[in-house]
């Protein structure tokens, strides 16, 4: 696992050709759409969902659990190229729109952070 994980680091070195001009700046977290699975529990809650968008602060979920804006998740994140998913130790529902809600992620170890991170530069990349 960890020359899958020293693989994906190396995206972090982003290449300084793109000259985005000021109009074409993204908010401060760019999202990137995703179809990842991802699962969450806390409290009354269990259920598991597609994780649609994904940026370093947070998500879009589409699950067919019912949640609630506030409600807190330990949720996982489990992505194609890792061996193991993603942790977030706290997650807290900002908003719930039909079949899918937005978690801010609040609580992440600074590893499963750092492997977070290398998921999103990969993404952008391939969906530059």
């Amino acid at each position: 696992a960890m020359t899958k994980t020293a693989s994906l680091l190396k995206f972090e070195k982003k290449s300084e050709e793109t000259g985005y001009s000021s109009s074409d700046e993204r908010r401060n977290q760019p999202r990137f759409t995703t179809q990842f699975r991802s699962t969450f529990s806390g409290g009354p809650n269990e259920g598991n969902g597609r994780t649609l968008d994904l940026s370093v602060g947070g998500c879009k979920i589409e699950s067919g659990a019912v949640v609630g804006q506030g409600d807190k998740f330990e949720c996982r994140l489990h992505i194609p190229d890792l061996d193991w998913p993603i942790m977030i130790d706290e997650a807290i529902v900002r908003w719930v729109d039909g079949a899918t809600f937005g978690l801010a992620f609040t609580r992440i170890k600074s590893g499963e952070q750092d492997k977070l991170t290398a998921i999103i530069c990969k993404i952008e990349q391939e969906q530059a």
